[in-house]
């Protein structure tokens, strides 16, 4: 396998990592050819790595893998089965009535012997998801050693917070790599190494990525780290220079079960963090420091007293001045983004490039600006703010509209939907507040995905009929969005919340061209 310009041998890729020989096979000092965890990818002399996924266990594919060329496939150790422990953050399996043997495929028996495919070597391991992590990492050589990592986790402000701290180390001279929803760079250009999943690569894509990183002559690289990625070991092995803790609300609860569990697969990422920047103003700080290890941490917020302070707020319709108050030393600081949660953001990417070795002084001379989506302003002659915002949580929402009545004089409209096949429990939440905060709220669809949006629409309604708010519906996204330009008058605004730089819609299983933006700007345009 060529990953940094020599052929890999099964035990290299396996080197420091515990496993069994169940079937010699080629024997482990074969070559491979290729190295995936889709049965439908193998090539001949590859390697069939199994993964316990939500909806499907590539232990159930390991004849197709041998019957395309797999000449090698790890397993894990037991059958196992999918559970929530109590109190576990991340998805660890169990095993089910094991007794050393494996079920036969399509056989409702446990213990029968498993005949494995004649020739393949057969190698067994604890977790197969760890185990593919490290050999990506074994793969491309070890790029992350060679780099200086900044991850980024929470419920809200990851995007933002990511691109806050890359703008301020490009402005200060220094070469940046990003990675996050909105794919992945090096300084202003995108990297042509795609990954399917919507924020952090798995381990494959994201060690290429490092790699291309490290010949680009990248020091920094900043990434969101995503709950899924902690949960399912993507990052497993990798070392951060700091840690950055957002917050953390109401998500993902369908993956998670628990918001315990969500938590602690949050502060997961401290435990492979050498230095922690958090926020001082959420409840569930202490968790991501008590997995830290160490006292290598500062705190900022607003409210309490943190290390790292913004005092002296004043709103603009362009932005937001500040004075940055850090352990003493005060320096003003203007923000190009609008919106309280914005100031949080900026503390963070502040704090995290301050500890980078950046003296406060020069990093308060940068000008960072917002992000694509987030907050976005659509240019309009009609006397009205329309925003396009990724806001898809409970507090996203609250966040959005608070903002937004920072600098709007009329009415705030808010056009709401909630995505399909996630998280259901939230819906009503997001209704309910959406209710409370603002003026008028139109109801529409999201990403429906495979679910019903009437389904949807209604489940939100619920929260949103214990407000004493006015609402309307309209299932189709465009009429939605039309509606709300034009019902606005001077001085109004429109947020329009859910989907922020996404240029698709999910009906089904497919992708339609939608942007938010771009419809937006047309029905502004039909109403001048």
């Amino acid at each position: 396998m060529d990953g940094d310009g020599r052929a890999m041998t099964l035990d290299g890729l396996l080197q420091d990592i515990k496993y069994e020989v169940i079937q010699e096979g080629r024997g482990i000092s074969q070559e491979i050819s290729s190295i995936t965890i889709d049965s439908r990818k193998v090539t001949s002399g590859g390697l069939f790595i199994c993964i316990i996924g939500l909806t499907m266990d590539g232990h159930e594919f390991i004849y197709d893998a041998a019957k395309a060329g797999a000449s090698a496939i790890i397993m894990e150790k037991y059958k196992w089965t999918q559970m929530w422990p109590e109190n576990s953050g991340r998805i660890y399996p169990r095993p089910v009535g094991y007794d050393g043997r494996f079920q036969a495929r399509g056989s409702d028996t446990p213990g029968v012997e498993l005949m494995y495919p004649e020739g393949v070597t057969i190698i067994q391991v604890e977790n197969t998801r760890q185990v593919m992590a490290l050999i990506a990492a074994h793969l491309y050589g070890h790029p992350a050693r060679k780099l200086n990592l900044i991850g980024v986790t929470g419920t809200n402000g990851k995007t933002t917070t990511t691109h806050f701290i890359e703008e301020i180390l490009r402005q200060c001279g220094h070469k940046t790599g990003i990675i996050g929803t909105n794919g992945a760079r090096v300084g202003e250009s995108l990297i042509d190494i795609p990954f399917a999943t919507s924020t952090t690569p798995d381990p494959m894509e994201l060690q290429e990525i490092f790699a291309y990183m490290v010949d680009q002559g990248v020091k920094y690289v900043v990434m969101e780290v995503s709950s899924h990625a902690l949960a399912f070991f993507k990052v497993e092995g990798l070392v951060f220079d700091v840690g950055v803790f957002t917050n953390l609300t109401q998500d993902h609860l369908d993956l998670h079960g628990t918001m315990d569990n969500y938590r602690l697969a949050k502060a997961q990422l401290f435990a492979q963090s050498r230095f922690a920047v958090v926020n001082g103003d959420d409840e569930s700080t202490p968790v991501m420091l008590a997995h830290l290890g160490n006292d290598s941490y500062l705190t900022y917020g607003l409210q309490k007293n943190a290390g790292l302070m913004a005092l002296h707020i004043t709103h603009h319709i362009s932005g937001t001045l500040f004075e940055v108050n850090l352990g003493g030393e005060e320096q003003k600081f203007t923000l190009n983004a609008k919106g309280r949660f914005n100031i949080y953001n900026a503390l963070a990417a502040i704090g995290t490039c301050h500890k980078l070795g950046i003296p406060l002084e020069r990093i308060c001379q940068t000008q960072i600006h917002g992000v694509t989506g987030r907050i976005q302003d659509v240019p309009n002659s009609l006397g009205v703010h329309v925003l396009v915002d990724y806001a898809h949580t409970p507090d996203g929402v609250t966040n959005i509209v608070q903002s937004v009545r920072e600098f709007t004089s009329g009415l705030v409209v808010i056009i709401l939907g909630c995505g399909g096949d996630r998280d259901s429990g939230k819906r009503p939440i997001m209704g309910r507040i959406a209710g409370e905060l603002a003026d008028y709220v139109i109801l529409t669809s999201d990403n429906p995905r495979t679910e019903d949006p009437e389904t949807i629409i209604s489940q939100i309604e619920e929260g949103i009929k214990t407000t004493k708010v006015s609402y309307a519906i309209y299932e189709s996204r465009r009429e939605a969005i039309f509606r709300g330009v034009r019902m606005l008058t001077p001085g109004d605004a429109l947020i329009i919340a859910g989907k922020g730089h996404e240029d698709y819609q999910i009906i089904g299983t497919i992708k339609h061209h939608f942007s938010d933006y771009e419809t937006a700007l047309e029905a502004l345009e039909s109403c001048s």
